[in-house]
């Protein structure tokens, strides 16, 4: 069966995470993503271990980061010196063959070099851009660059995480950079059903900034509704009580009661049924008045038992919890098994681990079968099929230091 891009091509010039996540979700989706990079040292997130795949030291092959190894699915390797005149050459004959293109130089750092959206399109008015920077193409911070942990710090997502009491947290996850690949990615698409209609592309600005911004979603509406910033919670919820981790006897557990029916049942498992036709309790907006008196008590019975013990009568009553897992827990968990979140690549005999691409279409997963790439490893390849280049001309390029 095709996949739902096949055909389409994009020439990926992006490096890190947003971006690179982006190529991949489009390679998952069938697009041929030709993956540019330096020819010293390639995307900088090669480096970014330990931990390394092991597998590929003891081959005596190139470490390979597990961090490259999670963005980088699908893709073609190409080495080009874009610095030199002969790889800007190469990188314009590439994009009048491509439909998309993703960047995130600083603003202004591909036109330097002749390869800005405007200029590419010049050859190729089809072409789709995406740019993605820290502040976006025009303001007073257009020029700066930016990471995602300073852009959560700016972006008001670190004043809402962590303890009420505790130092402002960032999460656990490059959680801006994932999603402005995902945001990304949704505009290249509507471009790209655009084009069916204009015959002509377009240039997309996706920056890291907006994109916190935007994805405070009830968070920011707090404060544009109240007029006052919201405070941190640690694992609470600011609108819906209760919605937290709670201590059991032999760990913890995270409850999310999210309407009075479900609550109702909780009281009742709880021992304590007259909480649900209580004022103070029976509705969300009163136990969110009153959460200093009722989480305490919540807490104090739930210590009475194992974490195991509740979370199975819960189950059976229809009350959402669920156990706070580690990373290596969520891949034994038989639901995540099940979908197949976990697979492995097996390149020359060699293991690399993968999580997938959560869409299905028609039930069937969506994944690329082309493993992360290995620096340049396609580089003869793509421009021998594309641009038509001999191994006399590679060999010369090589020579010269351009791929």
């Amino acid at each position: 069966m095709a996949s739902p891009l096949q055909g389409v091509v994009v020439l990926d010039m992006s490096r890190v995470l947003a971006g690179p996540w982006s190529g991949q979700l489009l390679a998952d989706l069938g697009a041929q993503v030709i993956k540019i990079e330096r020819p010293q040292g390639g995307d900088d997130t090669r480096g970014w271990g330990p931990p390394w795949l092991e597998d590929s030291l003891e081959q005596g092959g190139p470490r390979e980061a597990a961090y490259y190894l999670c963005a980088n699915r699908g893709k073609a390797s190409v080495t080009v010196d874009i610095s030199h005149p002969q790889g800007q050459a190469l990188i314009r004959e590439l994009a009048a063959q491509a439909d998309i293109l993703i960047e995130n130089f600083k603003v202004g750092g591909l036109a330097r070099y002749g390869l800005d959206y405007a200029s590419l399109t010049a050859s190729n008015p089809r072409l789709i851009g995406c740019s993605i920077t820290g502040f976006g193409q025009d303001g007073p911070y257009a020029h700066r660059a930016g990471y995602d942990f300073m852009i959560q710090a700016m972006g008001g997502l670190m004043s809402l995480t962590g303890e009420p009491d505790g130092q402002p947290m960032k999460t656990g996850v490059a959680i801006t950079d994932v999603m402005t690949g995902l945001y990304a990615t949704v505009g290249i698409l509507a471009a790209l059903n655009e084009r069916q209609r204009t015959g002509r592309g377009r240039q997309i600005d996706v920056s890291l900034l907006d994109v916190q911004v935007a994805t405070l979603a009830n968070q920011s509406l707090n404060a544009l509704v109240s007029g006052a910033s919201p405070s941190r919670h640690g694992n609470a919820h600011p609108n819906i009580v209760p919605y937290e981790a709670f201590p059991c006897a032999d760990g913890h557990l995270v409850l999310t009661v999210g309407n009075d029916s479900q609550f109702a049942r909780l009281a009742k498992r709880l021992g304590q049924p007259e909480w649900a036709s209580d004022p103070a309790y029976a509705t969300n907006a009163a136990r969110v008045a009153h959460r200093q008196q009722l989480v305490p008590m919540i807490a104090t019975l739930l210590r009475r038992r194992t974490r195991d013990e509740w979370l199975a009568d819960f189950e059976a009553d229809g009350i959402p919890a669920g156990p706070i897992n580690t990373v290596s827990e969520v891949f034994d968990d038989p639901q995540v098994r099940h979908r197949g979140m976990a697979f492995d690549f097996i390149r020359e005999g060699a293991r690399i681990p993968q999580v997938a691409n959560p869409l299905r279409f028609d039930s069937q997963p969506q994944v690329s079968d082309r493993p992360p790439p290995r620096l340049g490893e396609d580089t003869a390849r793509v421009l021998g099929e594309r641009l038509g280049l001999d191994d006399e001309r590679l060999a010369a390029l090589r020579a010269q230091g351009v791929i």
